[in-house]
């Protein structure tokens, strides 16, 4: 065997160890303890209350985070690839922030400016919006920490084709909206539903700022990664890991789909 398969071979053992250790052994816990109890009490688990609302909330706050930033995301890939000027990249760096700032700062940041001691709070007293330790601090934190995926994933790809076609397509007549459906659109697609499911994936999975700016309200405020915290410090082990499946599944549901998009978007390339 030459070094080359020996490097090779010595490359792909560590991966699967890694692999093992790393994702297929917290999934055989996560399984194991869920169903320690037995079918009926994870069924019940399941189907709590608690539970319901906590993946309804998580859903609710994923949706919207999502449709906001596809909407910021298009309007933002398409102002910084499309038109040049001087601050262009310090617009860019602004949409990196999210990357860079831990999620728990970011919600401290959302409960200083938008809690009982922030600046913004008589503002919002003026009109009854509660934001801090209510659902629409949850979304808003849910949005921020997201921000970068779409549009990061969708600018290189405008980069790459250039202004060409569209250049043409106006001097031919086309409006906006026309050249942005019938020729940006169809080269971003796959761009942007692969941003889309890194945004879902990350919005689903929140928990940092999310802890901070919920308040732990069960029942109200307690997302699917705040109710697994909450059933884990109450010591309700079985529990936790059943709500677990939960986010599990769903992120299966996700990998599957982000490999699909993958192999559509690398077979358009070709």
């Amino acid at each position: 065997m030459g070094k080359g398969s020996f490097t090779k071979y010595l490359l792909i053992t560590l991966s699967s160890i890694f692999i093992f250790v790393m994702l297929i052994m917290p999934l055989m816990v996560i399984l194991s303890e869920a169903f320690k109890n037995g079918i009926s009490a994870y069924a019940d688990v399941l189907s709590d209350a608690f539970t319901l609302h906590a993946l309804r909330l998580t859903l609710f706050a994923t949706f919207v985070s999502v449709v906001c930033n596809t909407i910021f995301g298009l309007f933002a890939a398409w102002a910084l690839t499309r038109f040049y000027y001087k601050r262009s990249k310090f617009l860019t760096t602004l949409i990196d922030i999210p990357f860079a700032i831990s999620p728990v700062i970011a919600g401290l940041i959302f409960s200083l400016t938008f809690g009982r001691i922030g600046w913004a709070q008589p503002i919002l007293n003026i009109f009854h919006i509660k934001i801090v330790f209510a659902v629409t601090g949850i979304v808003l934190v849910t949005i921020f920490v997201t921000l970068p995926f779409i549009a990061r994933s969708v600018m290189p790809v405008l980069h790459a084709r250039g202004t060409e076609e569209e250049e043409a397509a106006a001097l031919m007549g086309a409006g906006g909206f026309t050249i942005f459906r019938k020729i940006t659109f169809p080269h971003i697609k796959w761009a942007l539903l692969y941003g889309i499911i890194l945004c879902t994936a990350r919005a689903m999975g929140e928990f940092g700022a999310v802890s901070v700016v919920s308040g732990h309200l069960r029942g109200k405020t307690d997302t699917l990664p705040l109710l697994v915290e909450i059933l884990y410090n109450d010591f309700k082990m079985a529990d936790a890991f059943a709500v677990s499946t939960i986010l599990v599944l769903l992120a299966l549901i996700l990998l599957i789909l982000k490999n699909v998009v993958e192999y559509k978007w690398h077979s358009a390339k070709e």
